[in-house]
């Protein structure tokens, strides 16, 4: 069973779809062949970039759904025939071995006569004939892509499909010992993206941290200054790099574990001038009232400009959240607020590409505060200038999208 290429992101993907887990934390919690790690981590995540279109497949050829065992295999077994360009009669055999060594012998003809039929050509023909077909071909949520088309139009398929420039690599010191690898430079000091990067001892001491383009470049807009509150601040990367200009940090985290991943980042980083503390941005503390020279918000919301990172998003997050998101932004953002000193500054970011949770959260937020007024920020990497904050998308900003706006309270 250990040899089956489709045993291991089986046993992930299963508890991604049947659990609801995160697809990072299903990697962490799952025993892998150590030797096939990069391999079954390339399959759980082509599967779930493509999960829409699969579905497609699958139903094409399947008018009754196989029940969701079934449905796993057989995703990862076409992304192994369409992007692994591995032999039918291999895929097949796996496949049909797999079911039976579940305990599932009684649909092993099914899928080895699906493995056998499928034909690629004809799925997309089909696929030519939906009103959605756009969104199924680049396995989008119709929802999603729909909002994709009304703000980018022409330009949802490219933001859609693209990927991750790599994994983004912040150095503290010692990045010269890394150079030989296969890298980009980005905009921002001590950060590069590299194609594969394994990590080593470095991480443990210090000498670097993964943090994405996109956390560093809402670090960049940040101006020096005293005293700065990371308002929902966990696993603490912003936190952190922002300890660099600010004199001292205070980072609010909702849960206990997270609070505790930021301590352990500051630490393993060796900053000081972070003081972590468990707290509900979202419900006012007098305590904290116009303490601060700066707050950053960096909101909770739809993740959408994770997805080159995080393809799980788009099983989870449906349409209801978006607005139920914008709400929870809008709550949180009127709470900081009422930290920050008369003529500090208020930055609000998200890792979304939908105006709902960026620009019009920050349209909203004016229309109730007139206290505070916007502010011009700037920055090196390629960006879309909105209304009021600065737009990040993914096909040209290393496969990240994020927003970020400075609001500067009145004197």
């Amino acid at each position: 069973m250990l040899s089956n290429p489709v045993y291991d992101p089986f046993l992930i993907l299963t508890k991604v779809y049947s659990d609801g887990a995160h697809l990072k934390q299903a990697i962490t919690d799952t025993y892998i062949e150590e030797q096939y790690r990069s391999r079954t981590v390339r399959i759980v995540y082509g599967v779930l970039e493509n999960d829409v279109y699969f579905d497609f497949c699958i139903r094409h050829y399947a008018p009754k759904a196989p029940k969701l065992a079934v449905r796993t295999i057989l995703k990862i077994s076409l992304y192994m025939l369409l992007f692994m360009d591995k032999k039918r009669y291999m895929v097949t055999d796996c496949a049909v071995d797999l079911c039976k060594k579940l305990g599932k012998s009684g649909v092993s003809g099914f899928v080895n006569a699906f493995l056998r039929r499928f034909d690629k050509a004809a799925v997309d023909a089909a696929l030519l004939k939906t009103a959605d077909g756009e969104a199924i071909a680049v396995s989008y949520p119709t929802f999603a892509y729909q909002l994709l088309k009304k703000e980018y139009g022409d330009r949802a398929q490219a933001i859609a499909t693209a990927k991750s420039a790599g994994v983004s690599v912040r150095f503290a010191h010692g990045e010269e010992e890394y150079q030989n690898k296969p890298h980009v430079k980005t905009p921002f000091e001590h950060n590069f993206i590299f194609e594969n990067f394994v990590r080593d001892e470095g991480f443990d001491t210090g000498k670097y941290t993964f943090q994405s383009v996109g956390s560093i470049a809402i670090c960049d807009c940040v101006a020096p200054c005293e005293t700065l509150l990371d308002s929902c601040a966990a696993p603490g990367g912003k936190s952190v790099l922002l300890a660099k200009k600010c004199k001292n940090v205070t980072s609010f985290e909702l849960h206990p574990h997270r609070v505790e991943l930021i301590r352990q980042y500051k630490q393993r980083m060796g900053v000081e001038n972070v003081t972590e503390l468990q707290k509900d941005s979202s419900v006012f503390d007098e305590a904290y009232e116009e303490k601060f020279d700066a707050v950053l918000c960096d909101a909770p919301c739809s993740g959408y400009g994770t997805i080159s990172e995080n393809p799980d998003i788009k099983l989870f997050r449906k349409q209801e959240d978006i607005a139920a998101l914008a709400k929870t932004q809008k709550e949180i953002l009127s709470t900081v607020c009422r930290y920050v000193k008369k003529g500090g500054a208020l930055y609000y970011s998200t890792c979304s590409i939908f105006e709902r949770e960026n620009d019009q959260t920050v349209a909203a937020f004016l229309k109730t505060h007139p206290d505070y007024e916007i502010a011009e920020i700037s920055s090196p990497l390629a960006h879309e200038k909105k209304k009021f904050g600065l737009q990040f998308l993914p096909d040209t900003a290393y496969g990240a999208g994020f927003y970020v706006a400075k609001l500067v309270r009145k004197s």
